[in-house]
């Protein structure tokens, strides 16, 4: 690869990180909500705890034990994580007893499933290739686990002819995000960020379209709290 398209992939995959950092965010109103309300109400931790791992198996991804020059993977994933745990943390403190047990006996089988895939990886593959094509497939079927979650959205929009619950400018980050994360893997000739990044990309397109066909026949005025589906976060790489 020259060092223009060098230059180039690093350029994008700033773009990337800073395009998946607002997405981290996007939870952050809903945390204040809890904090002011000390109370989770009809919100789940499902969609932060699922990025937890899924942020985990991204650093192992991205470091040099696994794959060369994807220090744009590993730092992007590294503050989606702290911000995650972040997350989690506020689903303890305002939860009742018997859901902190459930968060934390989720969170303990994360650590121990990545603890697993970490020591397999480097105790029983010795390449750098065959290790990033088995984190890689587990990255990939993380991702593709996650996009389960914006189908239920899509669905509640076509059934209820209403966008209220799945905000524009989120399916519009998600598709962004997707697009400049393709554009980086294409770069890199590294079909295990490729694949859930394009699968990202095809979900956007989707909500977007869905967002264009329903947005006209949406009621906003009505606050349907307990109706409200789970924040779909997406960010892969």
């Amino acid at each position: 690869m020259t060092v223009d398209n060098t230059a180039f992939r690093t350029a994008v995959g700033i773009a990337g990180n800073v395009i998946s950092f607002g997405l981290f965010l996007s939870p952050f109103p809903t945390m204040m909500k809890i904090h002011k309300q000390k109370s989770v109400q009809a919100f789940r931790p499902d969609p932060y705890l699922a990025t937890v791992l899924n942020c985990i198996m991204w650093m192992f991804y991205g470091s040099p034990a696994v794959t060369q020059d994807n220090l744009l993977v590993i730092t992007i994933n590294v503050a989606g994580f702290i911000m995650e745990i972040g997350y989690v943390t506020v689903f303890l403190i305002y939860s009742p007893w018997a859901k902190r047990k459930k968060i934390m006996l989720v969170l303990l089988v994360e650590v121990v499933f990545a603890a697993v895939v970490i020591f397999i990886t480097l105790f029983f593959f010795h390449t750098l290739k065959d290790r990033a094509m088995i984190v890689g497939i587990v990255c990939i079927v993380f991702n593709v686990i996650m996009y389960t979650s914006p189908l239920t959205v899509m669905k509640m929009v076509i059934n209820t002819k209403s966008v209220k619950y799945m905000p524009f400018t989120l399916s519009l980050t998600n598709f962004l995000n997707g697009c400049v994360w393709v554009l980086y893997a294409i770069l890199k000739a590294d079909p295990y960020v490729l694949i859930p990044n394009l699968l990202g990309t095809i979900s956007g397109i989707v909500q977007l379209v869905l967002y264009a066909t329903y947005y006209q026949t949406t009621s906003w005025d009505q606050d349907d709290e307990e109706d409200r589906p789970p924040e779909v976060q997406l960010s892969s790489a």
